[in-house]
Formats: structure tokens, C-alpha cells, sequence
């Protein structure tokens, strides 16, 4: 069941990297948040065991590194 469950955030992760890359009407800035967002989400959830908190904290954290100055 685990290794079910790391596969499908892997997955869930790549894909929204994947779909966030491919906005060409997106801003460094947005492209950079949601793929940041999305990576951090997929390294807080294995991080936690799979653990809602652990997810969205990820993926705050992720999202605000992602910015990374770009944002005004």
C-alpha cells in the first residue's frame, strides 16, 4: 500500500510540474509558485507518511520558494 501511495504522489507531483511548465501565458513568477507548490506538496506528503498537514505545509513552503523574488 505504501509503495501505492508514493507512486501516486509521484505522479500527482510530476504531472502538476508538467501542466504548470507548459502555461506559456503564465509569468516567471505563477510558473514558479505553482511548480513550487507542486513539488513541495509531493516532498511534504512522503516527508509525513502521507499526512494532510504535512501536504499543505509542503506545499505553502513550496510555493513560497518557488516565488523565489520574482514576485512583486
Amino acid at each position: 500500500m505504501k509503495t501505492l501511495q508514493r507512486g501516486a504522489i509521484l505522479v500527482a507531483g510530476l504531472v502538476t510540474a508538467v501542466l504548470a511548465t507548459g502555461c506559456s501565458s503564465m509569468s516567471d513568477c505563477q510558473k514558479g509558485t505553482a511548480v513550487g507548490a507542486g513539488v513541495g506538496g509531493v516532498a511534504g506528503s512522503v516527508l509525513s507518511g502521507g499526512s494532510t498537514a504535512g501536504t499543505v505545509g509542503g506545499a505553502v513552503a513550496g510555493g513560497l520558494l518557488g516565488a523565489g523574488g520574482r514576485c512583486n
